[in-house]
């Protein structure tokens, strides 16, 4: 038998997504302006804007634009700096809108930037 080839979609698809989650302290926020250096200013659910940095690991796989949606960790010692964790494609985002856990403010806001 042979194996069926799954083409990059269906794999994405497939992919769990991370979601926010109170416990590890992560949040959906939307990229308001790169700041150039692998750092941006990203507009968080709770409202603050706060300066954010993109890890090594993620610096070039994953390429941000203004109107992002980005999975952020707030600093604890630092509230108005964060880490991105994960930046969500586009049917990534559908699905989560799906299921609704992105606020209309933060839609609207990815729009208007984009």
């Amino acid at each position: 038998m042979a194996k069926k080839k799954r083409g990059r979609r269906e794999e994405e698809s497939r992919k769990e997504i991370p979601l926010p989650s109170q416990e590890e302290g992560t949040m959906l926020c939307v990229v308001v302006r790169l700041l150039g250096a692998d750092h941006l200013l990203i507009r968080c659910q709770d409202g603050v804007e706060r300066k954010a940095r993109i890890p090594g690991s993620l610096r070039r796989r994953m390429w941000m634009r203004e109107g992002d949606i980005v999975l952020a960790a707030p600093w604890d010692f630092k509230p108005d700096r964060a880490d991105v964790v994960y930046r969500y494609s586009r049917e990534e985002l559908r699905r989560l809108v799906e299921k609704g856990l992105v606020p209309q403010e933060l839609l609207e806001l990815a729009e208007e930037l984009a």
